[in-house]
């Protein structure tokens, strides 16, 4: 068997029911046997002064900054506010790419997938996303690229991923299986 990969799984958006996170549980539902998803919420996160980073930083900074660093890798799932991220996740990047040369970050295989009603599935988000990945040293999958538009008819009415969607989500999760493996080869 081949070595599990524990995956940091950020979603955008902080609604207990939305639509994000439901793609996010989907997709670890539907992960190969080798990735481990668990999302780290960011909804406690305060937010980032570094004022408040110095010695003593606030707990939910540290435990958000272990969760991500002690993973393989990280899995952002998104919507798109005004064309960009929503602030919880710029939030979240940003405590975590702190103190200055310790990002939890660096290194890490990453991916994103952009889940949005509209018909373009959150293009701007996810591509704001990417510049700071690339600063931030994460390896983010090129191809494919996750864009899911429509998002209202992702699940069916017992709330199950619709069968027009499951071949797409699975084929993302399986390519990012093989994106982590390879940067982990």
């Amino acid at each position: 068997m081949s070595k599990v990969y524990t995956v940091a799984v950020v979603v955008g958006s902080l609604r207990k029911e939305s639509i994000n996170r439901k793609v996010a549980l989907a997709l670890a539902e539907l992960a190969p046997a080798n990735l481990k998803l668990n999302i780290v919420e960011i909804g406690d996160l305060p937010l980032y002064n570094e004022d408040i980073d110095g010695d003593s930083p606030p707990a939910a900074y540290s435990t958000f900054r272990q969760q991500v660093s002690s993973s393989d890798a990280v899995l952002f799932v998104t919507p798109e506010y005004n064309r960009s991220v929503p602030a919880p996740l710029k939030n979240a990047i940003d405590v975590g790419s702190r103190p200055y040369g310790q990002s939890a970050w660096s290194g890490k295989p990453g991916a994103i997938i952009s889940v949005s009603p509209g018909a373009i599935g959150g293009f701007g988000a996810n591509h704001h996303l990417r510049q700071s990945l690339v600063f931030l040293d994460v390896w983010c999958m090129q191809q494919p690229e996750a864009y899911l538009g429509g998002a209202g008819s992702v699940f069916d009415e017992a709330g199950k991923v619709s069968e027009k969607t499951k071949p797409f989500l699975q084929a993302f999760i399986d390519a990012y299986a093989k994106w982590v493996e390879k940067q982990h080869a």
